[in-house]
């Protein structure tokens, strides 16, 4: 490729990441994206022979993340994660540290059932629910918030399903979902709980001990008034929770979420699996009480399938331009035949690019980057965890290394919490180095205890 054609793939590519962080205006994610991706296919940097292989590589996962979160507003529109939130407050019995950890415990959940974007939106604002429920001073607040947020987006890496990034990936290396959950969940874990004990010891003074107004408020407040609303809150706050429908839609999802380790071992490919589990979830509700799929047509994001296909297209383009191939000359010498070096090499080159442009590009540049350094399938397979790592825990350093924390971050603002982006900074300096070389060194210690 000409000097041309390399300008213009780095323009469009860094004013199409710039767009999605900043979302002037509130600008959806789609629209700069889709018009970059068709400005390189218009100046044949991108072939349509390209575009019809990128979408044999991203459809599969798209679908699966949109099958998974029509489930999650099925849930929502029965009460599910109404009766999640009354439910934190009670369990916790007037504990400020109870509360923190179940807080912890259900943005994990909700990540690993679902996806971690997802994850925000729906516990986020269950959250902030709780803490104005509670009557809590912002430094009580914070806690929660941000502990909640971080651990619900690291929580994508332990498995592939939880994270379009992750899913797109995982098809180029070869790797089934139960060889990545193999290899990828004990060390991401060890991670994952590193980050949420040093988030406990440095909020450890925030978090209040006891929550005397608990026994007034659940009291003196109907249940119905303790439901948070969010993004994908459908029904009148005073309907309950239709029990039935509850436990039938629970089943399901479990049901899904273990078919996909099952079933994909025999080669069902894992968007069937979703999708067949969406379309039961919503006839089981429309048996029930006659409520058709209007909120779930509304509700969908629909646009994710057009914007995962057009930041594919954006990082091919930079891989036809050569772009990648750098990449590949200073990393291939540090990754070469040392599996220590290749881990620690990939994961922090990750991290940066994640900060810089945003995990999803970053993992999708990161992945092109090792298939093309023509090492050993296992070696490239073990640089591919270590770029999960690097996107789905490094990336948490600064709020643009992720779209889960840019999604928090707006939810704040809506909700009138401020949260500048130095606030945010002065937290993950200090926790996501210290969880991100924990990760890189357990996934080091474990692939080489896995393969001796």
């Amino acid at each position: 490729m000409d000097n041309v054609s390399i300008s213009i793939t780095l323009f469009v590519f860094l004013a199409t990441v710039l767009l999605i962080t900043w979302k002037p205006r509130g600008l959806n994610e789609t629209i700069p994206s889709s018009i970059s991706a068709f400005i390189l296919v218009l100046f044949g940097i991108v072939s349509l022979g390209d575009i019809l292989a990128i979408f044999n590589i991203v459809s599969g996962a798209s679908i699966t993340i949109l099958s998974t979160i029509v489930m999650t507003i099925v849930l929502e529109s029965i009460g599910f994660f109404r009766w999640v939130a009354v439910n934190l407050i009670n369990k916790a019995k007037g504990s400020g540290k109870r509360l923190y950890l179940y807080v912890v415990v259900l943005c994990f959940l909700m990540t690993v059932f679902f996806n971690n974007d997802g994850s925000i939106l729906i516990t986020t604002p269950i959250i902030i629910q709780i803490v104005k429920i509670l009557n809590l001073k912002r430094h009580q607040q914070i806690p929660y918030l941000i502990s909640g947020a971080l651990v619900a987006t690291a929580a994508s890496a332990p498995i592939a399903i939880s994270n379009i990034a992750n899913l797109i990936a995982l098809k180029i290396v070869g790797l089934t979902l139960n060889s990545y959950v193999a290899m990828m969940f004990v060390p991401s874990m060890i991670g994952i709980i590193t980050i949420t004990i040093l988030l406990y010891l440095y909020f450890k003074k925030d978090i209040p001990v006891t929550l005397p107004l608990i026994e007034a408020n659940l009291s003196g407040i109907k249940k119905d008034r303790l439901v948070p609303r969010h993004p994908f809150d459908t029904r009148p706050s005073h309907e309950n929770v239709d029990w039935w429908m509850f436990r039938m839609c629970i089943l399901v999802v479990v049901g899904v979420r273990a078919s996909f380790f099952l079933l994909t071992s025999f080669g069902v490919p894992m968007e069937w699996i979703a999708i067949v589990g969406a379309i039961i979830i919503v006839t089981i509700r429309w048996i029930r009480n006659k409520t058709g799929i209007t909120d779930v047509i509304k509700k969908t994001p629909w646009h994710i399938l057009i914007f995962a296909l057009s930041m594919y297209i954006l990082v091919y383009g930079l891989g036809n331009v050569g772009i990648t191939s750098i990449f590949v000359e200073w990393l291939k010498p540090l990754v070469t035949n040392d599996l220590f070096g290749a881990i620690f090499s990939m994961g922090i080159f990750l991290s940066v690019l994640s900060n810089l442009v945003n995990n999803l590009p970053a993992v999708m540049i990161g992945t092109i980057t090792l298939t093309e350094m023509n090492v050993d399938l296992r070696l490239e397979q073990v640089m591919y965890l270590a770029n999960i790592i690097g996107s789905d825990i490094g990336a948490l350093l600064t709020p643009v290394g992720t779209l889960a924390t840019l999604i928090w971050m707006f939810i704040l603002k809506k909700n009138h919490i401020h949260y500048s982006w130095s606030e945010y900074f002065r937290v993950t300096i200090i926790i996501i180095p210290i969880g991100l070389v924990v990760s890189l060194f357990s996934l080091y210690l474990w692939i080489s205890w896995l393969f001796i």
